[in-house]
């Protein structure tokens, strides 16, 4: 059974930074692309970041410079820095795994809820 553990959400200030954990087991976690996603309240679900298993990176355009997306294949964990986060960040961001040889993620996580006050 695959799940997905995210980790490391909270309530942070404006200009404040946190760093996200995903935390996988049940797959091989070598052999999948790992993607963030948020969600804002009132809004759809978008890809914040997404790293591929050889290490490509992709970003929404809105967030490159403040996220990083990378993964530590020994410690099956994803993870998602954000610095200079401001209250439009606010959302539960979710992690996801795939296939590389599919278009849509597989497998979620239950989410996290990141809360930046002004």
């Amino acid at each position: 059974q695959v799940q997905l553990v995210e980790s490391g959400g909270g309530l942070v200030q404006a200009g404040g930074s946190l760093r996200l954990s995903c935390t996988a087991s049940g797959i091989l976690f070598s052999v999948v692309d790992m993607g963030w996603y948020r969600q804002a309240p009132g809004k759809q679900r978008e890809l914040a970041a997404s790293i591929t298993t050889s290490g490509t990176t992709n970003y929404a355009d809105s967030l490159k410079g403040r996220f990083t997306i990378t993964r530590d294949n020994a410690k099956n964990t994803a993870y998602l820095q954000m610095n200079s986060l401001n209250e439009e960040d606010t959302a539960v961001y979710y992690c996801a795994a795939k296939s590389p040889f599919k278009r849509v993620y597989d497998f979620w996580g239950q989410g996290t809820q990141v809360t930046v006050s002004s």
